[in-house]
């Protein structure tokens, strides 16, 4: 267990070499406001935070760095959250306005990217179910229908039915309106499961679209469960920390392109409450062993759907990246909720 005075002096060393990037050592820290210790008390404190694994002595310098296991410590208990300025949270206001999942998903990405300068990224809506504002049928040709299907959160999907018979463009208005009167802002699955007998009591053409708008709209639904997006990633080309092994950037520029192990650790963040931090090997991702993923759940009227977040080194301004991430957060729920 740290006293007050080894985690008042670990908070001033990691924040002293987020900044500077350089190992910091004990005549460093005994010339910074509010250390009153001697060069020989700093000394002995490090060579205690040393011996918890917090901070390690490079080789080349006689200063000292943070670990991953230091910087949890950090910001788990020591972190000083500041507010966004009002030139950022501008910046997201006005871009991340109701709009389609799909280009909300890329605003976000590439604000959160802009703002840190590290890569951004997002997991689009995964629902286990999906609600619908609007059904429309038109007659395309003989037994040939296009479904529009309009989503709660503005997502707009054309399907091409084959049908059984042929409809008449009165008969495809009725069946669009008797849908849409009694079941509109209700899940598929929901009606999926609950509807089965109505269904048989429906008139037979009415049936039929109902049942093709429930099969199609869950199809399209589950196919689009596993995309992720990814933003400046070439950015990290301008982080010293990572672009010095040009072999683990090679790595991690794989790891964005295949995105399969991002998918994983976004969806790990739908679980937390609010913002969650992997610090190094805590991602469970080989190659960001020297990254920290800074991820937050986002909702559409209240219900968990993904996650977003911030890619970048160890060494990482938190108590700023941590309120972006968090805020983007807020504001793409808000968004894609806007039409509930």
């Amino acid at each position: 267990m740290m006293n007050e005075r080894a985690q008042h002096l670990l908070k001033v060393l990691i924040e002293r070499y987020i900044v500077d990037g350089q190992p910091v050592g004990s005549k460093t820290l005994s010339m910074l406001p509010g250390i009153e210790l001697s060069s020989a008390s700093i000394r002995n404190v490090l060579a205690e935070l040393e011996t918890m694994g917090l901070i390690v002595a490079p080789h080349t310098s006689a200063g000292r760095v943070p670990t991953a296991r230091g910087y949890r410590v950090f910001v788990d208990r020591l972190l000083t959250i500041r507010p966004l300025e009002e030139a950022a949270l501008h910046e997201l206001e006005l871009n991340l306005q109701p709009d389609s999942p799909q280009r909300i998903a890329q605003s976000a990405s590439s604000l959160l990217s802009e703002l840190t300068h590290f890569a951004g990224v997002i997991v689009t809506p995964q629902r286990s179910d999906i609600a619908f504002r609007q059904i429309e049928f038109l007659r395309l040709s003989e037994r040939r229908v296009l479904m529009i299907l309009v989503t709660l959160d503005g997502d707009v999907q054309n399907h091409l039915l084959t049908t059984e018979r042929d409809y008449t463009p009165s008969e495809l208005i009725e069946a669009g309106n008797f849908i849409n009167q009694h079941y509109a802002g209700q899940g598929l699955a929901s009606i999926a499961s609950r509807v089965a007998d109505e269904l048989r009591q429906l008139q037979g053409d009415i049936a039929e679209l109902m049942s093709a708008a429930i099969r199609l709209g869950q199809s399209s639904m589950n196919a689009s469960n596993a995309a992720v997006v990814v933003a400046g990633g070439n950015r990290l080309l301008e982080v010293n920390d990572l672009s010095d092994d040009l072999s683990r950037l090679r790595q991690l520029f794989n790891v964005f392109e295949r995105k399969t192990e991002l998918l994983k650790l976004l969806n790990q963040g739908r679980d937390a409450q609010g913002v969650n931090i992997f610090i190094g090997e805590e991602s469970g991702v080989v190659t960001l062993d020297e990254c920290s993923v800074v991820t937050a759940p986002y909702r559409i009227n209240g219900q968990v759907v993904g996650a977003l977040g911030v890619v970048g080194p160890t060494r990482m301004a938190y108590e700023r990246v941590i309120p972006i991430v968090d805020i983007t957060a807020r504001l793409v729920s808000s968004a894609l909720s806007f039409r509930a």
